[in-house]
């Protein structure tokens, strides 16, 4: 009889169960924010803002503002007067320069990827030596995706590989003891001075350093 009496109750618990409505799917996750690209020209072997770039760069944040958060790439290009080399780092100029007016018209640093494509994108295809306006310009793309947090460097042996790999990343072209013997020191186990050595490389040459950086002790923090 108890037999039977537990078999109805397990049977009346599952038919209880079965009855229960099904809990409702998960919200679809937002779309996509739609990636909005803005351009910005500059005189010729020039990397300052004229005021209509101004203006460009401060409707680039308003729309930057709109969304709330959303990752934004500045990239520099630049005609094809000059060497490669020297158009490499004028891009990157360029680039840095509309990065630190998008600052100061309030989008976060940490959201903003710095690029240099120097002579290797034109705008407008021309043969070499050719002065093209066009070509001198900065393309600001906002969206596409949720910026992603910036990397935290909680040792000095990360972020000095760090500091080593963007030298190499922006300067492979380049040659320079001093540099390559601060990413020496960083192979090495030197952190300290090869770090220091390479934040104020990268300072000089107006490439962004990895941010946050780390914070060695007595020494504040300065985003590049």
């Amino acid at each position: 009889m108890i037999k039977k009496l537990l078999i109805a109750f397990a049977t009346a618990s599952l038919l209880a169960a079965c009855s229960e409505p099904a809990p409702p799917p998960p919200p679809p996750p937002p779309p996509p924010v739609q990636a909005t690209s803005f351009m910005v020209f500059f005189d010729w072997d020039r990397s300052n803002l004229s005021s209509q770039a101004e203006n460009t760069i401060a409707q680039a944040a308003n729309a930057f503002k709109t969304t709330g958060s959303a990752r934004v790439t500045a990239t520099g290009h630049t005609d094809t007067t000059g060497s490669p080399d020297y158009n490499m780092a004028l891009s990157l100029r360029r680039a840095n320069t509309v990065r630190d007016s998008l600052v100061r018209n309030g989008v976060p640093a940490s959201a903003i990827s710095v690029i240099g494509k120097g002579e290797t994108q034109l705008l407008v295809q021309t043969g070499d030596g050719v002065r093209e306006p066009q070509n001198r310009r900065v393309e600001i793309v906002i969206g596409g995706a949720t910026a992603a947090p910036p990397a935290i460097f909680s040792d000095p042996k990360s972020y000095c590989k760090a500091l080593s790999d963007k030298w190499r990343e922006y300067r492979n072209f380049q040659v320079d003891a001093t540099t390559a013997a601060a990413i020496a020191q960083c192979d090495a186990g030197n952190y300290a001075p090869g770090i220091a050595t390479l934040e104020e490389a990268l300072i000089g040459a107006k490439i962004p350093l990895p941010a946050p950086g780390y914070r060695w002790p007595g020494r504040p923090y300065t985003p590049a």
